[in-house]
């Protein structure tokens, strides 16, 4: 089933769910019992074109997610560790474009060995199809993280996977950076909560999704508290 069954709370080494919205199909998978990541992969509905979010861990969980439809692109929301440990074997069985935040690019290359084909940058641009993925760059957890924002007319309300970068309940660590914490929250501030509805559904890098409604109320109560 697709959405009537969808409440987005998966686990590693658990099934996958899949929710329909609008113009791409989204398949929602978590991997690693230890860091429980989130990776998604995103099907446009005309074209079957495959898009894959954080090719995290798990590389045969990944393969079969992906299935015969291949990959157009791999997109890493940033730097650290957790998030590419399948990137490589991801990248050579696809022979996918390869993209994460332009900061970010030499360290997940030195860190994976795979090169970043395209490094973007706020308002780029991510084709899943026939549909369109705009990149929004949220400094602060690491200096390349990027969301991804799916808003367009085949859509019944906007969709962004943040990485690391915005969780139900805060934003993203910041390792006791409290110069980064503020680009962090700044950068969420504005560029998420200030720019996008209440009825925006996001999808973090680990654990369950939220909506900017849901959270907005609380982004004052994160500044205060510092992290």
């Amino acid at each position: 089933m697709v959405n009537e069954t969808y409440d987005g709370e998966v686990a590693p080494g658990g099934p996958a769910q899949t929710r329909s919205l609008g113009c791409v199909t989204m398949t929602k998978v978590a991997v690693d019992p230890e860091m429980s990541n989130n990776a998604y992969l995103l099907r446009c509905d005309e074209t079957g074109d495959q898009v894959l979010i954080d090719a995290a861990a798990e590389p045969e969980t990944l393969r079969e997610l992906v299935g015969d439809g291949g990959l157009t692109t791999i997109v890493t929301t940033h730097q650290h560790w957790d998030h590419h440990r399948a990137l490589k074997e991801l990248a050579e069985a696809t022979g996918a474009e390869i993209v994460a935040g332009a900061p970010d690019a030499d360290a997940i290359t030195e860190q994976t060995g795979v090169a970043v084909d395209r490094r973007l940058a706020h308002g780029d641009t991510v084709a899943v199809g026939s549909c369109t993925l705009r990149v929004i760059a949220l400094a602060g957890h690491t200096p390349g993280s990027i969301a991804l924002l799916l808003d367009d007319e085949h859509t019944e309300h906007p969709h962004l996977w943040t990485g690391d970068s915005l969780f139900p309940g805060g934003v993203g660590n910041t390792f006791g950076d409290d110069a980064a914490f503020q680009q962090l929250i700044d950068d969420v501030d504005t560029k998420v909560f200030g720019e996008l509805p209440d009825s925006t559904y996001f999808y973090p890098g680990h654990g369950n999704d939220s909506t900017l409604g849901e959270e907005r109320p609380h982004v004052e109560q994160w500044r205060a508290r510092g992290w």
